[in-house]
């Protein structure tokens, strides 16, 4: 048995609004709101760095769970935006929090699917050690793709979300969870230079290749839509319930265009979705355990409650999780 003994989550200060981004860049307000359903998003402050966002997530995530720091037997941390390349962004957090001594590590690469499959990681361990470990989806995105660039800054804000797990039911109990990968459509979404297929180099800073993110929208869309919503399917069709069991999805909050295809085509109805992409943006593998928190928090979740998390990310990955609260 693994459950979610706390939940977490943390946004920065700073507010960018569509109207700040058109006074910088050729777009509106209405194109960025009829494209994507943003409103706002929120910006790190120059201070705050990765391992900023994901401690006070974490933190906030511990204290609800009514544990300390030194009752974390594992962390583990989803992001693709980390504190540095070597070491990992979970060797800070764990002196940041003052954690013992214990294993912790980045799941990195994997996208905005990064959490969930965090937490699915996190489910196998409180069930055969059994361990409490803490999972924190953060990313600083602002930080890492050009800000020049239309098609791709207006999307994405900073911030961070976290639970504890532990071998107990706990506020949530984690029922099942489904994962898969497509790398054939590894292409249709990355961040190219950097590895050592596309090193650093002078000539990738001089044409602007550093921290340019390559997307093709209708490939994204398509598999996005396909993969979240079948990954419902899967995970609620382990547990033998149906969407009408459902109380609440949460997806990854990308647009509002795939949250609602994914909606429709896994049969759900409006008030069965969880949306907040409007406040935040897409905050990649943050998005999901920050909905879930602000969900909690906001009473949109209840005891009883049959609770569907899914993303999709860069990869091509993709995974689910069922919580019955």
């Amino acid at each position: 048995m693994a459950g979610i003994l706390g939940f977490g989550g943390y946004t920065p200060k700073q507010v960018v609004s569509n109207d700040d981004w058109a006074q910088r860049l050729d777009t509106s307000d209405e194109w960025i709101t009829q494209r994507t359903g943003i409103k706002r998003r929120r910006f790190v402050a120059e201070d705050e760095t990765t391992v900023d966002l994901a401690a006070a997530a974490a933190e906030l995530a511990i204290d609800d769970a009514g544990l300390t720091a030194s009752d974390i037997d594992e962390i583990i941390v989803a992001t693709d935006t980390p504190e540095m390349l070597t070491p990992d962004t979970a060797s800070f957090l764990q002196q940041q929090l003052g954690c013992r001594e214990i294993p912790a590590f980045d799941l990195g690469g994997s996208g905005c699917a990064g959490f969930v499959l965090g937490l699915d990681i996190a489910r196998a361990r409180a069930h055969l050690k059994p361990k409490v470990v803490l999972i924190v989806g953060v990313e600083v995105i602002s930080r890492m793709i050009s800000l020049e660039d239309r098609s791709t800054a207006v999307l994405f804000g900073d911030g961070a979300g976290a639970v504890v797990v532990g071998p107990a039911p706990g506020r949530a109990r984690l029922l099942a969870a489904t994962a898969g990968t497509d790398g054939a459509q590894s292409h249709i979404l990355n961040v190219r230079v950097g590895g050592t297929r596309f090193p650093f180099s002078q000539a990738t800073i001089d044409d602007g290749s550093v921290g340019h993110l390559i997307m093709d929208g209708q490939g994204v869309f398509k598999h996005a839509v396909q993969r979240m919503s079948a990954a419902v399917e899967d995970v609620i069709g382990q547990i033998n319930r149906t969407v009408r069991d459902i109380a609440l999805i949460v997806p990854h909050q990308a647009n509002v265009r795939i949250i609602d295809a994914v909606r429709r085509r896994a049969g759900l109805e409006p008030d069965q979705v969880y949306v907040n992409v409007d406040e935040y943006g897409n905050t990649g593998s943050a998005s999901v355990p920050l909905a879930l928190w602000e969900a909690v928090e906001t009473g949109r979740v209840h005891s009883g409650d049959l609770v569907v998390l899914t993303a999709f990310g860069a990869g091509f990955h993709w995974a689910a999780a069922a919580l019955q609260f």
